[in-house]
């Protein structure tokens, strides 16, 4: 996948087959986008582009009252398409300015003349430009004015329920993380930086790795998870709490002494185990520790 800091970089001698949107999460709604567009593009003879934004739009509209939490880092996000097999990844600085923007100034100057757009594909609620004025209706008279075909997604759906960021961002908010990952299409995910932290686990013998991530992910709830991680490309497992009210996230994992502080952990949660508790003294925890261990192995099957 070729990536694109900025959409300017982006220079065009070939058919594009395009889709915009923040694209958070990568659900199986978006997995099936990018599916389509790379059919699409080895039918035209082009290639897929997925355009999405940073920051959010909301952090820039709402600044500090938004209080939206989000699936993917820009990393984690485009590590997710990358592996789906998405050609092109460009990403376009969302600033006031750029939200004041006429739907019909950005087909015509983003999706035209920086995108090349052959064909557009859009998820079935997908509205743009200025106040988002922009939706089906006048994209398919624009597509006519500027030469390129459109195509509108329905919503997938797991089971009857349509897939959705916002409904993802629920269940995980709420701990439902199996229900979660059936419409992500894949395990949670948190990629974070080892950090220091008091070292207690290793006076019981349950030594954690205190992991620090950016601001906006979303942390879910306060609990007791299974995980799988891998750390320089090698995989292991692992118990992971998180704090009832910092939201600190700790992961001990199994058969494991190595230092790793400074070394990005990948994390995926497989499993929610427990609610968070409090504990009157280190022994309570240390047996409350060992019971989550053989319930978190059963559930791993390791």
């Amino acid at each position: 996948m070729k990536s694109y800091s900025t959409i300017d970089k982006f220079k065009a001698n070939f058919k594009t087959v395009v889709t915009i949107g923040t694209f958070d999460g990568v659900h199986i709604g978006h997995r099936f986008i990018v599916n389509h567009l790379n059919k699409t593009a080895k039918r035209v003879g082009g290639e897929s582009v997925l355009l999405t934004f940073s920051p959010h739009p909301r952090f820039v509209l709402y600044g500090d009252d938004s209080q939206l939490k989000l699936l993917d880092t820009l990393y984690e996000k485009k590590e997710k398409l990358k592996e789906i097999g998405l050609q092109n990844f460009v990403v376009q600085n969302f600033s006031k300015e750029f939200s004041r923007m006429k739907y019909v100034d950005f087909v015509r100057n983003i999706l035209v003349k920086k995108l090349n757009v052959d064909h557009l594909v859009i998820g079935y609620d997908h509205h743009f430009g200025r106040n988002r004025e922009g939706s089906i209706n006048e994209l398919k008279d624009l597509s006519v004015l500027y030469n390129f075909t459109l195509e509108q997604i329905p919503p997938q759906k797991e089971g009857k329920v349509s897939v959705s960021s916002t409904k993802i961002r629920k269940l995980i908010q709420d701990g439902n993380i199996k229900e979660a990952n059936k419409f992500l299409g894949h395990q949670y995910l948190i990629i974070g930086q080892v950090v220091h932290g008091n070292k207690l686990g290793r006076t019981i013998n349950y030594p954690t790795a205190n992991i620090e991530v950016e601001k906006q992910k979303l942390i879910p709830k306060a609990g007791v998870y299974a995980v799988q991680l891998e750390l320089s490309s090698l995989t292991y497992y692992g118990m992971l709490n998180i704090g009832i009210q910092t939201n600190k996230i700790e992961v001990h994992i199994f058969n494991f002494a190595e230092e790793i502080y400074g070394k990005e952990l990948k994390i995926q949660f497989v499993c929610r185990v427990r609610d968070g508790m409090d504990f009157e003294n280190i022994s309570l925890l240390r047996k409350q520790l060992e019971k989550d261990e053989k319930k978190c192995t059963s559930l791993l099957g390791i």
